[in-house]
């Protein structure tokens, strides 16, 4: 995995950019003056960033990934991340059948969901998950592999399934690696 130098970063025209951030020379981002990126983030291969996007610190956005923040936005809060090939969308086709759909038809022919979605602290989305408009992942929260998020969550649970469901509480041992880490750095 390749990673673009500081000076390509910064050539991509990003609102903000933290320090020792990474981007794979293979990924694909669109609309980057309306994206931040917090200090020690990383973006990998294959990965498609689009529309409004802010990254906390320590973000991680893995392998094959799909952010869309179109209009509304999404927001990465300080150590969250996504697993491989998730996908998370700020704004979706109304698929009732009600209106047309899909990029090519100008908006007074479709109705789009168009909400704002917050990944909070040390989330994590387990691989091939969705996270539709609106939803609001509440901090410390784990979702499973191929889970389908469509409603918000609670925080520090853990949640699995199509839709996702709350199945446990999660520790927060977590919290102390974070001071001590963020002591030394």
């Amino acid at each position: 995995m390749g990673y673009l130098g500081r000076a390509d970063v910064e050539a991509l025209g990003f609102r903000h950019v933290g320090r020792d951030v990474m981007i794979s020379d293979r990924a694909s981002i669109y609309g980057a003056e309306d994206m931040e990126i917090g200090d020690f983030s990383r973006i990998d291969d294959f990965c498609c960033v689009s529309g409004r996007v802010t990254m906390g610190r320590n973000v991680h956005i893995a392998l094959g990934c799909n952010v869309a923040g179109g209009e509304p936005g999404i927001t990465f809060e300080d150590f969250s991340g996504l697993a491989y090939g998730c996908h998370v969308f700020a704004q979706s086709d109304d698929y009732s059948g009600t209106t047309m759909t899909n990029a090519t038809v100008p908006d007074c022919y479709k109705k789009e969901t168009k909400k704002p979605v917050r990944i909070g602290r040390h989330c994590i989305i387990g691989t091939s998950s969705l996270v539709f408009p609106g939803v609001e992942v509440a901090e410390g929260t784990a979702i499973g592999a191929l889970s389908v998020v469509t409603q918000s969550t609670q925080a520090w649970s853990i949640y699995t399934g199509n839709p996702a469901k709350r199945v446990w509480r999660r520790q927060q041992t977590l919290l102390e690696l974070e001071r001590a880490y963020l002591a030394n750095s």
